[in-house]
């Protein structure tokens, strides 16, 4: 009966393992905006737990927008980047079967099944350039993905996500 429970303890780390392996990131943009007209930024407002992770939201931000030969200036930019996150428990249902089968030779018999709930926690950041002068949301990108107890592994996963999020930024002007 241990090893039983100790599989059914290796395949519940293996699914919490695999779902914390792929981010789930979106963006959007206002197609009609030719975004070669931009070329510095402002921050606006970043909304974190804390400021160690407004910080670091924005020196990953930075790095991706300087990277695209943007600049930052401390006010009046051609657009403003807010960031903001939210954090939620997420919960998984793992169910695992035992004693099954038999069939007419064993007399049958339906067996037993335990069903764990994992919880771990999913954060999501939600980036916004917004136009400097219009104030219009121009582009918006939002990453959600597992987070860990650890702020270094927390700060890895931060700065892969971000990349992601400005993979494609600016979208090129026959990006629609």
């Amino acid at each position: 009966m241990k090893v039983r429970s100790r599989l059914a303890l290796l395949v519940a780390a293996l699914v919490v393992t695999s779902a914390t392996a792929w981010a789930n990131i979106t963006t959007d943009y206002d197609r009609k905006v030719e975004f070669a007209h931009y070329k510095t930024y402002s921050w606006g407002n970043v909304k974190t737990p804390d400021s160690l992770w407004d910080d670091r939201v924005k020196q990953a931000v930075d790095g991706q927008l300087a990277a695209k030969g943007w600049t930052q200036v401390p006010s009046g930019g051609d657009v403003v980047v807010t960031a903001r996150d939210a954090i939620h428990n997420q919960e998984q249902l793992n169910t695992f079967y035992d004693n099954f089968g038999g069939g007419r030779r064993f007399g049958g018999g339906f067996g037993t099944s335990t069903t764990n709930v994992d919880t771990y926690k999913v954060g999501t950041l939600i980036i916004d350039v917004i136009d400097g002068q219009t104030k219009n949301l121009i582009w918006r990108s939002a990453a959600s993905d597992t987070l860990a107890s650890k702020p270094d592994k927390n700060i890895k996963i931060l700065d892969k996500n971000v990349q992601k999020m400005f993979q494609h930024f600016p979208p090129s002007p026959n990006h629609s």
